[in-house]
């Protein structure tokens, strides 16, 4: 045991064995979702929803334990979603790529993306991104976070017609009941103090869940992995982009793919590390070149396994609540994934509506780090109000953070100080105009 805690620092952060283990189990359940959601998606473009969740469980869990080993941060890995959801339906059911063609599209940007790590650009965009961005990435995604979780918990839906794009919904459904009944619960642990109040109104919910019937107990725990259960590995094709939309588009695909990965993740370890009070003052990461190095690889591992890119996800904040502040809770994550491959179904048991009040709480925690923006100043205000709102609104980290990053520049163009532009946020400006204008860049190619 003394050999854990001194591996991971548990007395430099302030932390302890069981803290980290509970931390872990957290994570975990508001993540478990993915194991079944993102082949969920796939299946659209023809992945075996058997094989995907298996390889989707296995990778996440491999790679999570790898970031808690070499990094040491409270972060989980797993697919990505979003990225997923471009695989089947723009990749395979838009642009005519076979699914292990589209594999290879994300093996690619994540080859591109691993390279960038190598040769200490990702880092360096990352420390010329100014203060005030940072926390406006952290406060954007927590907004985001709570607007997911209110979406989950069914409080919130999209009306016929969309207009207004969401309406909030007044609980008449058992699931809706459930939610509000796990959110009041949740808010009324944490502000007692109560330890292990997310992973308590996690079970609790449930609990109440199996009770009303929105959650049901499966008939069969175990899953026995047979001759297909990890079909879906090896299986890309890197060659199906360029044969199927030609030299040029198929790089504008693979550039957009890879922006996407490699600021989402930016935006993710900046927030979690500024929640858990691992960030510098200037709000850089210590050892975020291990972060971003893993965090690459799994890119790559995501795609060569036939279940999309996998990313660090913003869901770790729920760990990081509930006290995560080292590597050990990502092992301890990582380890329930490669136990779900086998026991699938129990985790299937915890329903939306018991980790969507979780999501509501970490949401409101990440907001706080507004507190640290001087919104009056027009110079940093208005790059970080787009940078936060126009996460939730659009349902992208990426998007806000562009809008954020070259309204930032713009600014600072039309108040005369250029020498305030860092020579990398010009490059990543003009990289996001082109991210935003692809579609149209693409239609004249």
């Amino acid at each position: 045991m003394d050999g854990i805690a001194s591996y991971f620092k548990f007395e430099e952060r302030g932390t302890s064995f069981g803290t980290e283990v509970r931390a872990g189990v957290t994570t975990f359940m508001v993540m478990a979702y993915i194991i079944f959601l993102n082949p969920g998606i796939l299946s659209a473009a023809g992945l075996d929803p058997v094989a995907g969740a298996a390889a989707t469980a296995l990778v996440a869990g491999i790679m999570t334990i790898l970031m808690g080993v070499i990094a040491n941060y409270p972060l989980a890995l797993a697919a990505g979603l979003g990225i997923n959801a471009v695989v089947a339906f723009t990749l395979v059911l838009g642009k005519g790529l076979t699914l292990p063609g589209a594999m290879g599209v994300i093996v690619l940007e994540g080859v591109v993306v691993t390279v960038l790590v190598l040769v200490g650009l990702r880092e360096a965009i990352m420390n010329a991104v100014p203060l005030a961005l940072k926390r406006a990435i952290g406060v954007g995604i927590g907004l985001f976070i709570l607007f997911i979780g209110f979406v989950n918990g069914g409080a919130i839906i999209s009306p016929q017609g969309g207009v207004p794009p969401v309406v909030p919904v007044f609980p008449t459904e058992p699931a809706q009941f459930v939610f509000w009944a796990g959110l009041f619960l949740t808010i009324a642990l944490w502000v007692l103090k109560v330890r292990g109040a997310l992973i308590i109104s996690i079970l609790v919910t449930t609990v109440l869940a199996l009770v009303v019937g929105v959650a049901k107990i499966p008939s069969d725990f175990v899953i026995t992995p047979g001759s297909n259960t990890f079909s879906t590995i090896g299986d890309f094709n890197l060659g199906n982009v360029f044969s199927q939309l030609g030299f040029l588009t198929a790089l504008l695909t693979i550039f957009a793919i890879m922006l996407t990965d490699f600021f989402d993740t930016m935006g993710t370890v900046t927030g979690v590390a500024a929640e858990a009070g691992l960030a510098e003052k200037d709000g850089s990461v210590p050892g975020i070149g291990r972060v971003l190095l893993v965090d690459s690889v799994a890119a790559i591992a995501g795609g060569a396994a036939g279940i999309s890119s996998n990313t660090t996800y913003i869901e770790s904040a729920a760990g990081v609540a509930e006290g995560g502040r080292t590597g050990l809770t990502s092992v301890v994550t990582g380890l329930l994934f490669l136990a779900a491959i086998f026991l699938s179904p129990l985790a299937g048991i915890v329903p939306a509506q018991a980790t969507a009040p979780a999501l509501v709480l970490v949401g409101y925690l990440m907001f706080t780090l507004i507190s640290d923006i001087n919104v009056r100043d027009m110079e940093d205000g208005i790059p970080a109000l787009l940078t936060m709102i126009l996460m939730p609104l659009t349902y992208d980290i990426t998007v806000g953070i562009g809008a954020g990053f070259i309204s930032w520049v713009a600014i600072k163009v039309f108040k005369g100080k250029l020498g305030e532009i860092h020579l990398l946020m010009w490059v990543v400006a003009l990289a996001f105009i082109v991210f935003f204008a692809k579609d149209w860049i693409a239609s004249l190619l």
